[in-house]
């Protein structure tokens, strides 16, 4: 919600050129992105660490791989908007990822935290 309250005084203050057309679904993808893997991940916390460390990369990869498929065929479709693109698409993927970081490792302190009083 910080972030599309953000892009909302971005479209409103900047010229109509400066952000991309696509943001709103872009919020949309990094949404659904971002709570897939998560949820992954909070399954794989239940078993061992190696399965967990396992499913975290594979989904680290699987996101980037789809990343950069989504930004190859937004350029070869829409050449015009590249800059605002790529760059309203790096700004979500950096929030994103802090924001699933810091998720993880609270969720993760908080199950070693209980791990530890059993």
């Amino acid at each position: 919600m910080i972030l599309g309250a953000i892009a909302g005084l971005f479209k409103y203050f900047l010229p109509k050129t400066a952000t991309s057309p696509v943001l709103p679904f872009l919020f949309f993808f990094f949404m659904a992105t971002t709570l897939l893997s998560f949820y992954f991940l909070q399954k794989a916390m239940d078993k061992k660490f190696i399965k967990f460390l396992n499913t975290f990369l594979l989904t680290t990869i699987c996101k980037l791989f789809l990343y950069v498929v989504v930004m190859i065929a937004y350029v070869f479709v829409n050449r015009s908007d590249v800059v605002p693109f790529m760059l309203d698409f790096f700004i979500l993927y950096l929030s994103y990822t802090i924001f699933e970081v810091v998720a993880i490792l609270a969720k993760t302190r908080n199950q070693t935290t209980e791990d530890s009083g059993k």
